[in-house]
């Protein structure tokens, strides 16, 4: 039987999960004290072939330490669901989520069950122009001495550290104290083949590259697009009206494969010609631009043949009356084909000799087909987007006429960027989209946009805060209170557009809501709750105990602990008069009154019914006394367990 805490209280230091990491898969690295020994692992890595730098380069801040500690920081909130919303029939099977709380402590509870589940996400945390609003605030508290021991540092530092986190910065210490935790646990959710997109401005663009360089690793980066959300420019720049902002893009690893984007009206027009494989364009072999010199690749300079009669073409000369060709430049130089003989003679047949326009000679193309057995041909997305469509005015336009013409919302994300995003990430018919600065709500409407245009099942996880509207904003004065309230709705009345503009499509519209709360369990020190529970003394259970709203909250929390999907529903499983909560190998007991008889039925169960394939028993030690907790052990340790499958005993508090 194992004892545990629903929110831990041990102690977290700036390190910890990543010495965790290494004494997982480095355990030779470490003596019998628990001192690590560099050489050892140098000794691995120059085994396998890997080359040690001595040159680095790193990114240092007032906050950084801080700034780790909160990256390692358990969760200090509970979990609540919007019973009522999540009930409703369109959201009770849903997988999307809408979340409400700060973000940081959110992504600490989303780690549990979606660690390496994320396909992509998309965020665009506040810029700190000086005027958007943003300064660092944190409620934490600790004491010089607390944060020393934690952080690594000297109290000097501490102190110092500590006065920094609670003067109300806006500076770009502060930004990057607050954006380093949350990007950390971003890249913990991503899939291997997972990708992060962050908007940014020149405000903290510099700074945020070096960070991600460090969090994600520098071989990692894929891009900095430029966006042009502002045609015209903005005037109030003293020298030059700025017209762009960027968006930073990274891999959590070298096995993610972007995708392109589909080709416009005019690509597709140039796919002129076709064959019994379909329709092509004609691409010259020839080599153009930069590296077209015969000297640049002399093995790729030789003369090709063509026969007349069969229009066919080969490395030899097979007839007298087959016709020689060369690359050669327009200016006489001899050039080369982009082509050597081994995949010429692999590829052959997808080429084509063509006389060239006004000169009495030939060259030789490539049929380049629209579809292949990849697929539609598509086009790389360029570093430059400019397309009306991605401007703020745009993205603004369309979301006065979701909401009836009221500007709700100062500075929104367009659809049509998210939607070019969708295309390089590569998104799988399944996928979850992450947004944890979800602001409007333009990520999950272009989620449920594209589910409904191609057919895909996509799930968004949107985060926003609880951020107060101020009362001269038009939103507040049409009623909306918080962002949250924004978001939630701007989701709904997207669903409702969407089905309306789609009478023939089955919309899948639902979300599921959420918020963090107030941790209401009682405080109690980890060792004192293990030694209770190893203690012979049959201590009475928590005499109030929780109401049933409460029981909900953690149930709900304890999902992320347990690995199970917060969007999966928990079934209701009877154990007599007895009521128990499960998904899948996990059964919960959290419910008063467990006596015998619903033991009995539990074993009874666990061993008759097929589908009943628990392996975890987790019981809410509050509502359990010690001589119940043991008995539930020893019964799951000695019962006949027909199907052989051991069950684990986890008392947790």
């Amino acid at each position: 039987m194992k004892t545990e805490q629903t929110l831990p209280t041990e102690k977290i230091t700036a390190n910890s999960e990543q010495l965790a990491v290494l004494k997982s898969n480095f355990p030779q690295c470490f003596d019998k004290q628990g001192k690590f020994i560099v050489s050892k692992l140098q000794e691995i890595l120059q085994a396998d072939g890997v080359d040690l730098s001595r040159e680095s380069y790193s990114l240092n801040w007032l906050g950084k330490s801080y700034a780790r500690v909160l990256a390692n920081e358990p969760i200090r909130t509970m979990l609540s669901e919007d019973t009522e919303h999540n009930q409703q029939e369109q959201n009770k099977n849903s997988h999307n989520l809408l979340i409400q709380g700060d973000n940081l402590e959110v992504l600490k509870h989303l780690k549990g069950a979606y660690t390496d589940k994320i396909k992509m996400i998309y965020i665009d945390p506040p810029y700190n122009t000086g005027s958007d609003g943003f300064v660092y605030q944190d409620d934490r508290s600790f004491t010089p001495e607390q944060f020393a021991e934690l952080a690594g540092v000297d109290l000097d530092e501490a102190k110092r550290v500590l006065d920094f986190t609670q003067s109300n910065a806006n500076s770009h210490s502060a930004w990057l104290t607050f954006i380093y935790p949350r990007l950390y646990i971003a890249k913990q959710l991503l899939k291997e083949d997972g990708v992060i997109f962050i908007s940014i401005d020149d405000n903290e663009q510099a700074q945020l590259k070096i960070l991600c360089d460090e969090i994600f690793g520098e071989a990692n980066f894929i891009a900095t697009l430029s966006i042009v959300n502002n045609i015209s420019g903005r005037s109030d720049k003293k020298h030059v009206a700025t017209s762009h902002e960027y968006l930073l893009a990274y891999q959590k690893t070298d096995s993610f494969i972007s995708s392109g984007l589909p080709l416009s009206d005019d690509q597709v027009s140039e796919y002129k010609y076709s064959d019994d494989l379909g329709i092509y364009r004609l691409q010259g072999l020839r080599k153009r631009g930069a590296g077209a010199l015969r000297s640049d690749r002399p093995n790729m300079y030789f003369p090709i043949y063509l026969n007349k009669t069969t229009q066919s073409l080969s490395l030899v000369k097979i007839e007298e009356s087959d016709i020689e060709i060369i690359p050669k430049l327009s200016d006489g130089q001899d050039g080369r084909w982009r082509w050597g003989k081994d995949t010429f003679l692999k590829k052959n047949q997808f080429l084509i000799a063509k006389k060239v326009s006004g000169r009495n000679e030939y060259d030789v193309f490539e049929k380049v087909y629209l579809e292949t057995e990849e697929g539609k041909k598509t086009t790389k997305l360029k570093s430059f987007i400019l397309d009306k469509e991605c401007t703020t005015d745009n993205a603004s336009s369309n979301l006065r006429e979701l909401f009836r013409g009221n500007k709700v919302f100062e500075t929104p994300k367009p659809l049509k960027l998210i939607e070019y995003l969708f295309y390089l990430a590569n998104l799988g018919q399944n996928d979850k989209v992450l947004d944890f600065f979800s602001g409007s709500g333009t990520t999950a409407h272009a989620v449920l946009k594209k589910n409904v245009e191609d057919g895909s099942s996509l799930q968004f996880i949107c985060i926003q805060i609880n951020e107060n509207i101020s009362e001269d904003k038009e939103a507040y004065k049409v009623g909306y209170r918080t962002i949250f309230e924004i978001t939630k709705d701007r989701i709904i009345k997207a669903s409702e557009k969407l089905a309306h503009d789609h009478p023939d499509t089955n919309v899948e519209s639902g979300f599921k809501v959420f918020k963090t709360c107030d941790n209401f369990l009682p405080s109690s020190n980890y060792r004192e709750l293990k030694q209770l529970t190893l203690s012979q003394s049959d201590t009475p259970p928590s005499t109030a105990g929780f109401d049933d709203a409460q029981l909900q909250d953690i149930l709900t929390t304890w999902k992320g602990l347990d690995k199970i999907l917060l969007s999966e529903n928990l079934n209701l499983v009877n154990l007599g008069n007895y009521l128990a909560y499960g998904l899948g190998h996990v059964l919960y007991l959290v419910n008063k009154s467990f006596n015998t008889d619903a033991l009995k039925v539990l074993i009874q169960k666990l061993d008759d019914e097929h589908e009943f394939q628990v392996s975890k028993l987790v019981i809410l030690g509050h509502h359990f006394d010690s001589k119940s907790q043991r008995e539930i052990d020893e019964a799951m340790k000695n019962y006949n367990n027909k199907k052989s499958i051991p069950v684990d005993v986890v008392v947790r508090y």
